[in-house]
C-alpha cells in the first residue's frame, strides 16, 4: 500500500523539469505541424496531448509501489516483454519496411520501447547481487550479455537497428558502472574491434548505405544524403535566435523528413536558434543530473543501479537523436524523449521517470 508519509518526499523538482519538456515539446510539435496559416494537422497534436496524460498516469503508477518489489518480478517482466517482441514478428504490423507494432483495438504498442525498461529491470537485479570490488570478469559478464543480446536480436530483425544499439548502450553502460576488470574490459573491446568488419556483412544494403552517408553525404544530395542534408540546413539556418516560432522555411515547405518525430529537434534550432537548442539540452542535463543525483543517495544497490539504467536510456537517446539531425550519427529511428511524436516512447519516458520518483521518494525511508 502507498504511504501518505511518502508524499513528504515526492520529487517535486523532478516532476517540474518534465514537465516543462513535455511542455516544450507540445510547442514545437504543433509547430512541426502547422505546414501553413490555414490548414493544421491536430489530430497529430491532440493524439500528443493524449499520450502525455496517459504517461502521467504510467509514472503515477510507477511509484506507488515500492520498487525494491521489482526485484523479485524482473524475471517475469523480463520473459513478458521478450514475448512481445517475439509476436511482433509473428502477428505485427508492418509500416515503412519495417515490422514493429502490435495492434491493440485502436491503439499501436511498440514493444521495442518498453523492452528497454525491461532490460534495466533485470540488470539492475542480476548486477545488484553480483557487484564485485575487483570488477565483473567474463565469467559473470556471460548472463548480462544474453540477457542484452536476446532482445538486440529480435528488434534488429524488425529491423529497427536504431532502437536495438540504445538496449545495447544502455546495458553496457549499466555494466561499466557496475564495474568491469580491466583485462576483461579491454577484452571486450578488442571483441568488438574485430566483430565490426562481421557486422557490417550483416547489415541491410539501405544501412549500410546510411553509414556511407554520414562520411559523405554530399555525394548523393537526392537520394540517400537527402535526410541529413536537410536537417542541417533547418540546423544551421535558425543561427543565434531562430528565425521566429512558426516561422521555419524548411519545415514550411515540408523539406524536413519525419519533422514532428525523429527530426523535430530540427525545427527547435530552425525556429530558435542556437539558444533555444542549448537550453532544451540544458534541460535534458538536468534530467539526467536529477537521476544520477537520486541514484547517488539510494541506500540500496538495486535502487542505484535502476536509477543509472533509466539515466542512460535518457541521455542515450538524447546524444543518437541529436547527433543524427546535425550530422553526426547515423540517420536511424531515434526520437527525441518527450519531445518526438509517438505513444510507445513517451510511455517508456515516463515509466522510467516514475521509477526514478520512486527512487526518490523511498531513498530517506526504511521501507
Amino acid at each position: 500500500m502507498f504511504d501518505r508519509r511518502l508524499i513528504n518526499y515526492f520529487d517535486w523538482g523532478l516532476l517540474g523539469i518534465t514537465s516543462m519538456i513535455c511542455g516544450i515539446g507540445l510547442i514545437l510539435l504543433y509547430s512541426a505541424v502547422h505546414v501553413d496559416e490555414s490548414v493544421v494537422q491536430m489530430s497529430v497534436f491532440y493524439k500528443q496531448i493524449f499520450w502525455l496524460g496517459l504517461g502521467l498516469t504510467v509514472m503515477f503508477l510507477s511509484f506507488v509501489f515500492n520498487y525494491k518489489h521489482l526485484d523479485k518480478w524482473a524475471p517475469v517482466i523480463y520473459f513478458v516483454s521478450i514475448m512481445l517482441l517475439v509476436c511482433v514478428h509473428i502477428v505485427g504490423k508492418q509500416a515503412g519496411g519495417s515490422t514493429r507494432w502490435l495492434v491493440l483495438g485502436p491503439f499501436t504498442l511498440q514493444p521495442s520501447e518498453p523492452v528497454k525498461i525491461a532490460v534495466i529491470i533485470m540488470f539492475a537485479r542480476y548486477f545488484s547481487y553480483n557487484v564485485q570490488k575487483t570488477g565483473l570478469d567474463f565469467r559473470r559478464l556471460f548472463i548480462p550479455m544474453l540477457l542484452a543480446a536476446v532482445p538486440f536480436f529480435l528488434v534488429a530483425t524488425q529491423p529497427d537497428l536504431g532502437t536495438a544499439g540504445t538496449i545495447l548502450l544502455i546495458a553496457a553502460s549499466m555494466a561499466v558502472f557496475a564495474k568491469i576488470d580491466r583485462k576483461t574490459f579491454i577484452a571486450l573491446i578488442l571483441v568488438s574491434v574485430i566483430a565490426i568488419p562481421m557486422g557490417w556483412k550483416i547489415l541491410e544494403p539501405y544501412q549500410k548505405e546510411r553509414l556511407m552517408t554520414l562520411l559523405s553525404p554530399d555525394s548523393d544530395p537526392l537520394g540517400a544524403g537527402y535526410h541529413i542534408r536537410q536537417s542541417k540546413i533547418a540546423v544551421g539556418s535558425g543561427l543565434a535566435f531562430g528565425k521566429g516560432y512558426l516561422q521555419g522555411t524548411q519545415k514550411k515547405l515540408s523539406f524536413l523528413p519525419e519533422q514532428h518525430t525523429d527530426f523535430i529537434f530540427s525545427v527547435l534550432a530552425e525556429e530558435w536558434g542556437f539558444a533555444g537548442s542549448v537550453f532544451l539540452l540544458f534541460m535534458f542535463l538536468l534530467l539526467i543530473a536529477f537521476a544520477l543525483n537520486i541514484a547517488h543517495g539510494c541506500r540500496d544497490s538495486f535502487g542505484t543501479i535502476l536509477c543509472v539504467g533509466v539515466a542512460a536510456m535518457i541521455f542515450w537517446q538524447v546524444f543518437i537523436n541529436m547527433g543524427m539531425v546535425m550530422g553526426l550519427m547515423p540517420v536511424v529511428g531515434m526520437p527525441l524523449p518527450l519531445i518526438s511524436y509517438g505513444g510507445s516512447s513517451v510511455l517508456t519516458i515516463f515509466m522510467g521517470i516514475g521509477l526514478l520518483m520512486n527512487v526518490s521518494m523511498r531513498r530517506f525511508t526504511k521501507q
